[in-house]
Parts: C-alpha cells; sequence; structure tokens
C-alpha cells in the first residue's frame, strides 16, 4: 500500500523572530541546513519510501512562497491545499484525508508530517514508518514517540504500553514529573507525527468529533483549483472548531499506536532548540554569518546583513536582520513571543515580512523610506509578469540595473535595457515584465502622498490576486 506524505505547514515560528515572520515563517528558512529549508528537507526526507505526490496544507497567504520551493527541490506534482483561516491540526489532517480519497490509491496510508521538524538519521526514520505502517494497515492510528534524552518540559508525553499500544497520553510536564518520565524509560516525547489510512481517520473524527467532520466535509465539498492550489469553502471552514489531533482522535480512540523512534530529533521550537541541535565551535557557540567573536561562550549568533562581533559575553543568543536586532539570554528563548506581542500590539510590521519581500513574480526589497518617498530593490524572474495595475497616490520612477523589462506605461510598450528608464505619473496603467532569460533588476523611486502596498488598483494579474 503506498503512502501519500501529508505536510502540515501553517505555523508561524514567531520564537524564532526576527528570523521567523508571518510571511516567510521558520519551515521556509534555511536553520540547520545552508541549501534547504526545513520544509525542504521533510519533504525530501521521503524520497526512499514507495510514496505518492506530496500534499501540502498551508496558509493562504504563502501559498506561492510553498509552491516556489516545492520547485527549487524539483517536486512538480505536488498538492498544495490552502486554508483560509488556521484551525489547528484535527481540520487540517481532516482535509488532507478527504482528498487523498478523492484521488490517491484505494485507501492510501497518509504519512502526517509537521513541516518544521530536523531528523538526520534518515535510515531510523525509515525504519519506524516501515514498522508503523504494518499497524496502520491493520487499522491503527499511528503515532511516532521521540525516546527522550533530557527532563523535556516543552513536549507533551506518550506513555507506551504493551505491543505498541497507548497507555496514556500525558500534557508538558513541569521539571520534576520529566526527570521522573525520562527515569522511568516508559514515556516517549509526542512528536506530532502520525500514519494512518485515511478512511480510519476520517471514521474516527466522525466518531468523536462529528463537529468537526461535519464542517471540514462541507468546506471540501465546496473546493476550487486556483492555479496549482485547492481552495476549500472559506465560510465553512471557518465555523470549523479549532483543534489537535490529539485531543479530537488520538486521546479518544481505542486504535492508538506509538512507535518509538530513537534517532535524533528537534521541532527547532525557539533559539535554544537550535543552537542544542547545531554544531558548535570549541567554545559551545555556534556562529553563521559575518560574525566575529572574542571571549564569547555558549552563544548562539547569526548576522543576516552586516558584521556582527562580540566581547566577553555568556550565553547570548544575539540575531541580527537588515531591520531588526534580537539580543537576549539564551535561557528565555521562549519569551521571544513577548516582543512579538508588543511588536503587533503598537502597529509595527517587522512581526509580518523581512525588508525582502517575497512574490510569485520575484522579490522587492525596501532600501530607503521617508514621509513622501520610497527606494526598492526589484526582482522580476525570467519569463514572470507583475500585475496591471494603478495607483492614485503615488508615482513611480523605474531603472533597470541588470537584464530586460518589458513595460506597459500607459498606451506605451517599450523595451529597456541597463541604465534606461522610464518615469510613471500617478493614475497611469502600468505593468512590468520580464521577457528575458535572467532575472531583472531594477529600481523603483515612489514618490507621493501615500506608498502603502494597498494602494494598487489591479486590472488583470495571472496569479489570481
Amino acid at each position: 500500500m503506498k503512502i501519500c506524505p501529508v505536510v502540515l505547514s501553517g505555523g508561524v515560528g514567531s520564537r524564532l523572530w526576527p528570523l521567523s515572520r508571518e510571511h516567510f515563517p521558520k519551515q521556509c528558512l534555511n536553520l540547520t541546513d545552508s541549501l534547504s529549508s526545513l520544509l525542504q528537507q521533510t519533504l525530501l526526507r521521503t524520497n526512499r519510501l514507495d510514496v505518492q505526490s506530496p500534499l501540502v496544507v498551508c496558509n493562504d497567504d504563502h501559498r506561492f512562497l510553498i509552491a516556489q520551493q516545492l520547485q527549487d527541490i524539483g517536486i512538480s506534482k505536488a498538492k498544495v491545499m490552502l486554508e483560509p483561516v488556521g484551525r489547528n491540526t484535527a481540520p487540517a489532517v481532516a482535509l488532507a484525508a478527504f482528498e487523498v480519497q478523492q484521488t490517491g490509491e484505494s485507501d492510501s496510508l497518509m504519512l502526517v508530517l509537521p513541516a518544521d521538524h530536523v531528523i538526520r538519521d534518515t535510515a531510523a526514520f525509515e525504519q519506524a514508518i516501515t514498522q508503523a505502517s504494518v499497524l496502520a494497515e491493520a487499522g491503527g492510528l499511528v503515532t511516532f514517540g521521540i525516546k527522550p534524552t533530557r527532563p523535556e518540559t516543552g513536549y507533551g508525553y506518550i506513555k507506551a504500553g504493551q505491543d505498541c499500544s497507548v497507555e496514556k497520553f500525558v500534557e508538558k510536564p513541569d521539571l520534576a514529573t520529566a526527570q521522573s518520565y525520562l527515569d522511568s524509560g516508559d514515556y516517549l516525547w509526542n512528536s506530532g507525527m502520525f500514519l494512518f489510512k485515511a478512511s480510519q481517520y476520517l471514521a474516527e473524527l466522525q466518531q468523536y468529533r462529528p463537529d468537526i467532520y461535519a464542517a471540514v466535509e462541507l468546506a471540501y465539498t465546496q473546493r476550487t483549483e486556483d492555479l496549482d492550489f485547492i481552495r476549500i469553502g472559506a465560510e465553512a471552514f471557518q465555523a470549523c472548531p479549532s483543534e489537535s489531533i490529539d485531543y479530537a482522535v488520538m486521546e479518544p480512540t481505542l486504535n492508538a499506536k506509538v512507535v518509538p523512534y530513537d534517532g535524533d530529533w528537534s521541532d527547532i521550537g525557539a533559539w535554544d532548540a537550535l543552537h542544542d541541535y547545531s554544531d558548535k565551535d570549541s567554545h559551545n557557540n555556534v556562529l553563521s554569518g559575518d560574525v566575529m567573536a572574542e571571549s564569547t561562550h555558549n552563544s548562539f549568533i547569526r548576522s543576516e546583513s552586516r558584521l556582527v562581533a562580540t566581547v566577553g559575553v555568556n550565553n547570548l543568543v544575539v540575531i541580527e536582520t537588515a531591520d531588526a536586532v534580537l539580543i537576549m539570554d539564551k535561557d528565555q528563548s521562549q519569551d521571544v513571543k513577548k516582543i512579538v506581542s508588543r511588536i503587533k500590539a503598537e502597529g509595527r510590521q517587522e512581526h509580518m515580512h523581512h525588508t525582502t519581500v517575497h512574490r510569485p513574480w520575484g522579490t522587492y526589497q525596501t532600501v530607503d523610506l521617508g514621509p513622501r518617498h520610497q527606494v526598492k530593490r526589484i526582482m522580476v524572474k525570467p519569463g514572470e509578469k507583475l500585475s496591471v495595475q494603478m495607483h492614485h497616490h503615488r508615482a513611480e520612477h523605474w531603472v533597470v540595473v541588470s537584464g530586460t523589462a518589458k513595460v506597459q506605461n500607459g498606451d506605451r510598450e517599450i523595451l529597456l535595457t541597463e541604465n534606461e528608464s522610464t518615469y510613471i505619473p500617478v493614475g497611469v496603467v502600468h505593468a512590468l515584465e520580464n521577457p528575458g532569460k535572467i532575472p531583472l533588476e531594477l529600481i523603483e523611486v515612489q514618490s507621493g502622498s501615500y506608498l502603502g502596498e494597498d494602494d494598487i488598483v489591479r486590472f488583470s494579474d495571472r496569479y489570481g490576486r
């Protein structure tokens, strides 16, 4: 029986701010591997298994980012289901189960994987899946338990019984309880990875949470396809209760099974976890980017855009990006959320996106911003085109740095190459396209009374925005 990998990619990862942002979440970042993101590693991890094309369930706002990440690793047949709002894991897995039943082989197995886990021991991972497949084909709802290596208070636990049965699920414990779990050898960390038949999961969801089942079923029947994406009924899904798969199904079911996985594993939940997981120098430091460290120990220091230097510090996390710098005691990594909450409360934007913003056609980066002007560096991928649009409040001046630009400027259509420019007055309909084979790079200078991204009137857009 073939397996369909189902990757859940709905989270934001605010404890990894300022690198993880709402519009570029942690699963899309290259945190542990300079060549691939956590999401890409999750998908590549299933390559040697006998699997169908994967299914990714993600936030609607991340759709083009996810699609690009799949394309970058050569995955062209994946399906991407879009959640109009987040409703936790039980509804997300149900959406995937309906789709797997609709289009997969008869009663396919679903391998449910969070997009932000790191597993390097692929042999142990594959062995655990092989063992779990036998249980799942027999009707078990299988979860994977991680053999604990420390008294961790940030994870839920599973007490394993005989023959892979689950004796009980346990909430996140205090330190003393976690230590007792570790000492007993009877408990496993709850990984959030699962394997089961799509039909079995839906049957048990209908039994234990018929309200969730009914809402998701209705939303799925209202689905439409948009480019390479599957959109579901937004109103029906918004009415769905928000619940985790653990509470909705795994705890009440009589068919829960657990398979131990004893290879390396981390969910990279915060900066201290990333420090623990990463390779370190002789002073127990993790240094990334343009960093100079003197008399520095036990620290995680990452530079994204400039030189970061430390002298005589210990146990720090220092994260530098183009628009924000985080400095904190590594032992307080969980409290980054407090800063993110303050940023939101004060109406700032640093929790939303980086200075470099990704779009389906390429990227733009804000270089300078004033009361009546903004300067952007724009990159358009070969063959891509921005929407045909106009602005009520701003004029734009485009200067090509490299590549070729095909420009609609009012009634004119012109080609611009390096060092050539065009001016677009307020209210003039315009569009930008890269007809060439190399990336188009240009500088855009905006001027006007209002420079917000919502001052865009779109007349046509190949990306359906």
